[in-house]
């Protein structure tokens, strides 16, 4: 009798300490926060101390990687071409990325701009994330003509082009710049990876993982998860410039490559590509030696000009020409949506945190796509 009294007297004893412990770290969370006009609250303080634990998942130095100001453990980020009239696209497309994705890694994003932004355009993509984010406009030289253009060849491609976006000056301003010239623009100069997002695109998937790291820890250069054939009339000496790049630097392809991916049984261009609206990338693959000396091979030829030439099949050809399909990933449990064609997991209709039909998600089915997995 008298050993339960005591027993009862301690448990009293422990749970009036522990009590009072808990008191003063709320007390002293709520004192720290007292200016706080951020709306983030005592709770959700509390809430992110607790989370910096080992036990609760957090680092167990109490650092936390992903706080919204953190270190991250890979230098990546988001990064947008777009312009002011994007905004609503492009905050439909950042609500889900937060909402998917970010909210629990706060990486940060880079939105780019042929003209300046404006304040309307940086407060309505601010307003959507904890996360930084940097607004810059793109370095003279980088957009419009080179010196070596013909633009009366050029306009004479323009007036009588027949396919989508034939008749765009700024679309083939554009491709070249993300061909040529995204990973140089100084706000990307620190990035090891970034991933390319874009306006009015759905994100129909939780991702509970940071692709950003996947990539890093198995040695991969390059992600995608759409790859579809291109329009063969946009592209009508692409391969033939190509190959004249081959033979003039064979010491820059390796013996392992995937040109067999890109290539018919004739050594032809089969038009493969990996659709470059989404896609998560190691830039040291655009800033090696290899690839500028390619993307200049092909600028000074005037294809993007002279026909249509987009960046995903200069992408894709780099990627077949420099890598093994060991660097190269297939972000299959990525659902992705853009206006002109998606990717559905399959099976999400029943499992799974993917909201999207398999029935819509055409592109598993492309004849690219199956290549790809056939390709050793």
């Amino acid at each position: 009798m008298l050993v339960s009294r005591r027993l009862l007297s301690l448990a009293k004893l422990l749970g009036f300490v522990s009590t009072f412990a808990l008191l003063v770290h709320m007390g002293t969370v709520l004192y720290a926060s007292r200016n706080n006009t951020s709306a983030h609250g005592i709770y959700q303080n509390w809430s992110d101390s607790l989370s910096n634990l080992g036990k609760y998942g957090g680092n167990a130095a109490g650092v936390n990687e992903y706080a919204p100001r953190g270190v991250k453990p890979v230098k990546g980020a988001l990064v947008a071409l777009v312009r002011n009239d994007d905004l609503f696209g492009m905050r439909k497309a950042v609500r889900q990325l937060e909402d998917r994705w970010n909210h629990k890694y706060n990486y940060p994003y880079i939105f780019l701009n042929d003209q300046p932004f404006t304040r309307e355009f940086k407060q309505g993509i601010r307003d959507l994330t904890n996360a930084p984010v940097q607004f810059g406009q793109l370095e003279p030289g980088t957009w419009g003509y080179p010196s070596w253009i013909d633009q009366d060849k050029a306009r004479n491609e323009r007036e009588t082009a027949k396919y989508i976006k034939g008749h765009s000056e700024s679309y083939r301003f554009m491709c070249r710049f993300q061909s040529g010239f995204i990973h140089k623009h100084p706000l990307l100069k620190d990035l090891e990876y970034y991933w390319r997002i874009e306006p009015d695109v759905d994100y129909y998937c939780d991702i509970d993982f940071d692709p950003f790291l996947f990539m890093k820890k198995n040695g991969l250069k390059y992600g995608w998860n759409i790859a579809p054939s291109e329009y063969a009339p946009t592209v009508r000496t692409l391969w033939n410039t190509t190959k004249e790049f081959m033979n003039k630097n064979p010491q820059m392809i390796p013996d392992k490559n995937l040109l067999d991916w890109v290539q018919d049984d004739k050594g032809e261009y089969n038009m493969c590509h990996f659709w470059s609206n989404f896609e998560i990338v190691d830039l040291s693959l655009y800033r090696s030696p290899q690839y500028e000396a390619y993307f200049n091979h092909l600028d000074r030829s005037g294809g993007f000009f002279y026909e249509r030439w987009g960046d995903a099949p200069i992408h894709s050809l780099a990627v077949a020409m420099f890598l093994r399909k060991s660097q190269v990933h297939y972000f299959d449990v990525i659902g992705y949506r853009h206006p002109a064609m998606a990717h559905c997991p399959k099976g999400s209709d029943v499992r799974g945190k993917c909201v999207c039909d398999p029935s819509d998600g055409w592109a598993n089915d492309f004849s690219c796509a199956k290549r790809w997995r056939q390709v050793s």
